[in-house]
């Protein structure tokens, strides 16, 4: 089953050098055993953009976005047997926020992706 984890934080600044490390050594890992799919960290809110449907129409928003607190900071994707393995891989990744960032504070949200649902329609079985 493939799960995505989404990193959310209270803050947009860049992970420190040490952690940095970790979390590539831990993504090499993951990578050379077969369960990480694919992972990257995203820019600040302010260098992105929206579209909105609103009104019927589709609208351009740049960002910087309206004040959140919180921000989306990176994801990964994985194939992973059930939800206790997504737990415990988010797990030894938030503990390397523990150990080599201090104060950190922020949240791995974890989802299950579900199947192409055009896939579905026409009879063929998600790959």
């Amino acid at each position: 089953m493939r799960f995505m984890f989404l990193i959310h934080s209270d803050s947009d600044g860049a992970p420190s050098p040490e952690l940095m490390v970790a979390m590539h050594d831990l993504a090499q890992q993951e990578v050379a055993a077969g369960r990480m799919i694919a992972d990257g960290g995203l820019f600040p809110p302010a260098m992105g953009a929206g579209l909105r449907v609103k009104s019927g129409k589709v609208v351009l928003i740049d960002g910087p976005y309206a004040e959140t607190k919180e921000v989306i900071g990176g994801f990964a994707i994985f194939e992973l047997p059930d939800m206790a393995a997504a737990q415990e891989s988010a797990r030894a990744f938030l503990d390397l926020h523990v150990r080599y960032l201090p104060g950190w504070e922020g949240l791995c949200e974890i989802r299950p992706i579900a199947g192409s649902q055009v896939e579905s329609l026409r009879g063929v079985a998600p790959g």
